[in-house]
């Protein structure tokens, strides 16, 4: 039996624990606590998602505590001041414990080591616990971009980069591919950063269409890019960052399509890592065919006997591609501080056209028809091999990065147009329908160019204290164009082949940019800054020539410092108050600088302006961002003020003849601003939503006088106004619902209201888009399909109107259209899952080989 001396020795035990737990607790808590963050890195400095981070204190056990990383590697938590023992743990790396002594701030990278692959066994499922990533937020907002994963976005499945884009926040696509950013056109495209074969030289379209959705890991929208960048691009620059499998092992996946218009493709994305090599392989191709319509009608205010009084056209046009490209590379470590990374890229495409243009032109005293058929064909070939260096000098973030790349592009494109007049009759003679004269022609063109670009980069990052970092480097462009055009005439009365001599020219174009920038950023309390200058240094030559003895040499040169301001707030938690201010500049498009650089047809040259200058863009936004577990919010107001704005002039130079010139020029300023409103919300588990509201405000300013020749053969100057103001607006809406687990249905509409400028109005267009997606096979397999343009509405209207004339025209640039593809995932290496976390087999938070969504 227990004693009561005994039963008063275990309470009197029991109260000294007792109070020596809540004193040591007490104690405790009475230490004051500082923020401590980091980030966990493998040995290639890439981001470990999810690991594990354990602070163990060697004074007082009741201080220690634990943090999980997010998908970036980073980590936030409080702790006692003091010496701790830092363990970090992830699924396939190797368990590492490390000394470090905490008085707040960040404590840098810490560096972990994949395991051998031969000791990994595959993951095991455990009975009623299934444990990884949760779904990925499509959109986040950062200091100095906006980041998009297309993961999500199943209408793009199986389909292209213009695809993509046509989801991107603050990224608009129009029906022809061009694309533009809050309104402009002028948007500058990086790969991986830098510029790229990939993307072609003058190549539009075909360039976004020949890069597959499934090679893309997310796009960098970057509206007011920092002094680090360059600073080309007025619009700003998007950035397409391409997947690169950071799994262990042998892994990869397999992505075929099918759709209609006929549509095929089949892409691969493959990697292999073992030790301290990585090698990968992204490739594949396809083709596509296109079909368009465009119509116009046009009315001219100064009709005589030779020019038109008015003038109706109906246009079709089919078109024909093949594209392919491979990447592929390695990239190894020496050390833990010290890797080089090597990388080849080709891509080409070849494309087939079929054009049909009726035209009806009615004179002071006689109709005339008339029809154009145009065939051609074009092949584009570019090669591209990069090289690298990262070293980093400490664990403390001092690093160096050095770069090479070396590109090379040829265009090559043939075509045939043949003209045939077919009946013109004339209202002198008593028989108004008596066909006078049957006249036929034929235009042989070729265009070819040749691109050869080096770019060499370095940057460098010093890390000042535990809140600030000194960034600098110097960059080197050198790009040089050749082009060649030649344009042959045959006429059906003597059947001889006639060289145009003005049309038939070539060019050497050579460009040379330096570049040096440095920018300091920091942070102080709730308040934080980055301060960028970038001096930038361009020579331009110019040897033009052409048949009919006319010969050009200029030279350019121009030197530039662009500032960049980059200010935050933290108002709490993932709720900051943005303000940035960058200088830009529009460097004329190389083909816009040379004399007849484009012929058509005869009624439409394009015609260059060699004396053509830089645009430069003041620009200026304050942003709010409040970014949760569920709700991304991000309005943006803008201000863009340019000066020497380039514009499209078009003009007779002959009012007695019926042909249009079209010539850039530089021309007074344009102020552009609006409200850029971009969000994602997912109310329930079920439904994502994401969506955007651009509205927007221009007003240019600025004439232009030139000299034509008038009705009667005299030289008259004529004015023309650019002024003028409008208001317009841009909005999207994605809706996605997951029926199950395994399957997912995606809804997506866009539009677009008019726009009016001094010498146009476009009217508002609207469409919509839907696709669905199926997992199959535990995750590894999924089918998509999708739906572009459900109700055959996305089109293009627009009126055109100048002293010269009115038109109005008509373009639809694709019909509907459909695609099936299916994407399979292989993994002969570790399966990394991340801890303490629910399952879902549509999940890619992790970023690797097109995991399917949501």
């Amino acid at each position: 039996m227990t004693t009561r001396k005994e039963i008063i020795n275990i309470l009197t035990k029991k109260t000294l624990g007792l109070t020596f737990v809540l004193s040591a607790a007490a104690f405790a808590y009475a230490q004051e606590k500082v923020n401590v963050t980091g980030n966990i890195v493998d040995k290639q400095n890439n981001p470990v998602p999810y690991a594990s981070v354990t602070f163990s204190s060697k004074t007082n056990k009741i201080f220690s505590d634990a943090v999980l990383a997010d998908e970036k590697g980073n980590y936030t938590l409080q702790l006692v001041p003091g010496n701790y023992n830092v363990t970090v743990e992830a699924i396939g790396f190797r368990k590492i414990t490390s000394t470090k002594m905490i008085g707040g701030g960040s404590v840098g990278s810490i560096s972990i080591e994949a395991e051998n692959p031969g000791t990994i066994t595959p993951t095991k499922n455990i009975e009623g616990v299934t444990i990884t990533a949760a779904a990925p937020k499509p959109y986040r907002v950062e200091l100095d971009k906006k980041t998009y994963d297309p993961s999500t976005d199943l209408i793009s499945k199986g389909g292209s980069l213009q695809d993509v884009l046509a989801n991107v926040p603050s990224v608009s696509v129009d029906t022809d591919g061009t694309v533009s950013m809050r309104g402009s056109s002028n948007v500058r495209f990086l790969i991986n950063g830098k510029p790229s074969a990939l993307l072609g030289i003058d190549d539009g379209a075909n360039a976004l269409q020949s890069i597959p959705a499934d090679q893309i890991e997310k796009i960098e929208v970057i509206s007011n890019p920092s002094s680090k960048f360059e600073a080309s691009g007025t619009a700003g620059i998007l950035n397409i960052i391409l997947k690169k499998n950071k799994r262990v092992g042998f892994n990869g996946s397999v992505t075929g399509s099918l759709g209609y218009l006929p549509t095929t493709s089949l892409n691969t994305n493959l990697s292999w890592r073992r030790n301290n090599l990585t090698w990968f392989l992204n490739g594949g191709g396809g083709y596509r065919e296109s079909k368009g319509e465009n119509n116009s009608d046009t009315w001219y205010n100064f009709p005589n006997a030779d020019v038109p009084k008015e003038s109706h056209q109906e246009s079709t046009s089919e078109n024909k591609g093949k594209n392919y490209n491979a990447t592929t590379g390695f990239v190894y470590d020496f050390s833990d501080r010290t890797s080089v990374n090597a990388s080849g890229t080709i891509r080409g495409f070849n494309s087939e056209s079929n054009g049909n243009t009726f035209r009806e032109e009615l004179f002071l005293s006689r109709n005339e028809f008339s029809e154009r058929l145009d065939d051609g064909n074009g092949r584009n070939l570019a090669l591209q091999g990069d090289f690298g260096l990262d070293h980093k000098f400490d664990d403390k973030g001092q690093n160096i990065a050095l770069s090479l790349s070396l590109q090379r592009n040829k265009s090559n494109s043939n075509s045939v147009a043949r003209e045939y007049i077919s009946g013109v009759r004339d209202f002198v003679y008593e028989d108004e329908n008596a066909l006078v004269n049957d006249l036929s022609f034929k235009d042989l063109l070729a265009q070819n160019s040749l691109n050869r670009s080096i770019v060499g980069k370095a940057d460098y990052e010093l890390p000042i204290g535990e809140k600030s970092k000194l960034e600098a480097g110097y960059r080197l462009d050198i790009n040089r164009n050749n082009y060649e055009n030649d344009v042959n005439r045959q006429d059906q009365d003597n059947m001889t082949l006639t060289q145009l001599p003005l049309f038939t020219n070539t060019t050497d174009y050579k460009e040379t940019f330096n570049a040096a920038y440095a920018q300091f950023k920091s942070k102080i309390g709730n308040f934080g800054y980055q301060l960028g200058l970038r001096n930038e240094y361009s020579v331009i030559n110019i040897d033009y020539a052409n048949l009919q003895g006319d010969k050009i040499l200029k030279d350019k040169k121009y030197n530039n410092i662009f500032p960049s301001v980059y200010l935050s707030y933290d108002l709490g938690k993932d709720n900051q108050l943005l303000l940035n201010f960058s200088k830009r500049i529009d460097r004329p498009r190389s083909f816009f600088m040379v004399p007849y650089a484009r012929y058509s047809n005869p009624r439409s040259v394009f015609e260059g302006n060699i004396d053509l200058d830089p645009s430069y863009v003041d620009s200026y936004e304050v942003g709010y961002s409040i970014q949760k577990r569920k709700l991304t919010i991000n309005p943006t107001l803008y201000y863009r003020h340019s000066t020497d704005d380039t514009k499209m002039l078009s003009y007779r130079k002959d009012e007695r003849e019926n042909v249009v010139y079209t010539k850039p020029i530089n021309l007074g300023t344009e102020d552009r601003y609006g409200l850029d409103f971009n969000f994602s919300y997912d109310p329930v588990s079920w439904l994502k939503l994401m969506g955007g509201l651009d509205l927007y405000g221009y007003k240019s300013e600025g004439t232009a006088q030139y000299d034509a020749l008038d009705r009667d053969g005299n030289t008259v100057v004529r004015t023309r106004d650019f002024a003028g103001d409008g208001f317009s607006t841009r909005a999207r809406l994605n809706t996605t619902f997951r029926i199950d687990k395994t399957f997912s249905v995606q809804l997506q509409g866009q539009y677009r209201g008019g726009e009016k400028t001094a010498t146009t109005e476009q009217k508002p267009m609207y469409g919509m888009n839907l696709g669905a997606s199926k997992t199959i096979w535990n995750g590894n397999g999924t089918f998509t399909f999708n739906i572009q343009d459900v109700f055959n509405t996305r089109n293009r209207t627009v009126k055109t109107f100048n002293e010269d004339l009115t038109s109005e025209s008509y373009m639809k640039w694709m019909p509907r259209q459909f695609a099936l593809s299916f994407t399979y995932r292989f993994r002969q290496g570790e399966k990394v899952e991340a801890p303490r976390r629910k399952k879902d087999i549509n999940s890619n938070a992790g970023g690797d080989d097109d995991m399917p969504p949501m």
